[in-house]
């Protein structure tokens, strides 16, 4: 017989799956999952019963209706079901057999009605603003993926370079304002994979993916490409540019003219030019600069100590390279905020000449211009300034998922919630792989504790605790809201390990650490810590 379920409308959405009861229906993005009755019982109740472990008779006496079954029955629609969602007896990333137990579903499941996404959020409580959809829709407008180009010269060592070259069209593709171009960290994750086109179109929410190869030997470098359709599979264009180091920038140029060119040709030539847009005429600075991009993804303490000189090794061999600049002025701001500086007055004033010197040099350049930007106005206090700043880098890189992010953060210093909101949601629209997302979740939870939903403030601050816990502004985030909605203990838990992270840091030196410009959100914040046990 059929499962009962909760409710006749109810779905249910993980990853990029449906589970629709009422339709008795699976679907992956656009595309149905074929499954038979009994394995569509078999996973929905697995699905709607996802707190326990269900045990091998319970999942009889429901999907079979009590009727005897043979072991190896029961097991082959285990293994449909996991076939199904992508899984298997190996990974059991979904679907998880517990010895002697039965078995559980552990994926993240969000309920809703009568749509996926942002209605899902909205049928479970939460405003859209906080919950981002499970996986994003297209957009109607074109849409773009850049995906990493594999390294066709056999030395890992060159990897950071093709990186930073496929870094480069990113931006510059990213640079059309008709274009959606998904930021480089989401793009990223796909490294070193296996990909179907069809999926990371239906994850990323694209219409077109950009894939390719390079090869570095000595001074020549060839770099391949080829667009294809994500919705069919269908290549539109395909093209090989090859030169030698010293054209590195023209071989970066004329691939993104030519995918510009292959989806909107109707587009003006000027358009096109705009992008053509170099960081620097030294490439060595330049190889400087992509090998301490590289270390700052990462994020580490031990990776942003690594980053640093790079950036000044850049900077000393070209003094206007303004983006350089801005990345090692930002570098000083991660380092303050995790209570890593060993000199704080000396390192907040190197930061604050770091981004003065990438906004004074970079006007047109939009990564200077929102780290240095941003750094600024955490490092000289003038937020006005820092705002305008991130603004113009957004209208010369409407795509720049840090402009979005950071001009979120400097909306709560300036204590308009809701805006940062919307700004931290529509970074999590361009990248929503991002390794960087535990910054925007920091966001959401920062901008719903100083609008007093300390709920929504703990839930985002634990999901970027989970990926990053030596966060300190995430603990502290976490210590006072637990503090303000009554949960004690779970405050004075999250005040312990703040205290291991930074023994120096007491209410009395609050403002000094996290720069905030309304009275009431640092009284929010000191009477959520204190409240958690931080000392005078």
């Amino acid at each position: 017989m059929p499962v009962r379920h909760r409710g006749a409308d109810v779905r249910y959405a993980f990853e990029d799956y449906v589970l629709d009861p009422k339709r008795r229906e699976l679907t992956r993005g656009v595309d149905a999952v074929p499954v038979s009755p009994q394995v569509f019982d078999l996973l929905l109740y697995l699905v709607q019963n996802r707190e326990h472990v269900v045990s091998k008779d319970e999942l009889l006496n429901v999907v079979w209706d009590g009727r005897i079954v043979s072991e190896s029955t029961l097991t082959s629609h285990i293994n449909a079901a996991r076939k199904a969602v992508g899984d298997s007896g190996r990974s059991q990333r979904l679907i998880r057999t517990i010895a002697r137990k039965g078995f559980r579903f552990v994926g993240d499941v969000k309920e809703g009605r009568p749509s996926v996404g942002v209605t899902t959020a909205r049928a479970a409580g939460v405003r859209a603003a906080e919950y981002p959809p499970l996986a994003p829709a297209l957009v109607d407008k074109p849409s773009l993926a850049v995906l990493p180009f594999l390294n066709l010269s056999g030395d890992p060592e060159q990897d950071y370079f093709i990186d930073g070259v496929v870094e480069d069209i990113t931006s510059a593709m990213s640079r059309m304002r008709w274009l959606l171009v998904i930021a480089r960290n989401s793009s990223f994750t796909y490294k070193g994979r296996a990909v179907d086109v069809k999926q990371v179109g239906r994850e990323l929410g694209v219409r077109y993916v950009l894939e390719g190869g390079m090869r570095k030997a000595d001074n020549r470098v060839r770099i391949t490409g080829q667009l294809v359709d994500a919705a069919t599979g269908a290549h539109i264009w395909a093209d090989r540019s090859e030169g030698t180091l010293d054209d590195i920038f023209a071989l970066q140029d004329q691939m993104a003219t030519s995918v510009v060119g292959a989806i909107a040709p109707q587009i003006e030539r000027a358009e096109i030019e705009r992008a053509q847009r170099k960081p620097t005429e030294s490439l060595d600075a330049y190889d400087f600069y992509l090998r301490g991009m590289a270390s700052f993804h990462r994020g580490s303490r031990t990776a942003i100590d690594a980053a640093l000189p790079l950036f000044h090794r850049a900077i000393q061999l070209d003094p206007d390279f303004a983006s350089a600049y801005g990345m090692a002025a930002w570098c000083h701001f991660w380092r303050k905020i995790n209570g890593w500086m060993t000199d704080r007055p000396r390192e907040s004033a190197e930061g604050a000449r770091l981004a003065r010197r990438a906004v004074e040099l970079g006007k047109d350049d939009a990564v200077a211009l929102t780290r240095g930007g941003h750094a600024l106005g955490h490092f000289g206090g003038d937020l006005s300034r820092s705002i305008a700043l991130l603004d113009r880098a957004l209208v010369l890189n409407p795509n720049l998922l840090a402009a979005w992010y950071l001009g979120g953060f400097q909306r709560i210093a300036r204590g308009d919630h809701d805006d940062a909101i919307e700004r931290l949601t529509h970074a999590m629209r361009l990248s929503p792989l991002d390794p960087e997302m535990i910054r925007i979740q920091t966001g959401m939870a920062l901008a719903n504790l100083f609008a007093g939903r300390f709920d929504a403030a703990s839930s985002w601050a634990e999901k970027a605790f989970r990926e990053l816990p030596t966060f300190l502004l995430v603990v502290g985030i976490i210590a006072a809201s637990h503090a303000l909605a009554g949960r004690i203990d779970e405050a004075q838990r999250a005040m312990r390990h703040f205290r291991q992270l930074d023994p120096e840091l007491r209410i009395s030196n609050l403002k000094d650490w996290f720069r905030l410009h309304r009275p009431e959100d640092l009284a929010t914040l000191k009477d959520g810590l204190e409240r958690a046990g931080l000392s005078a």
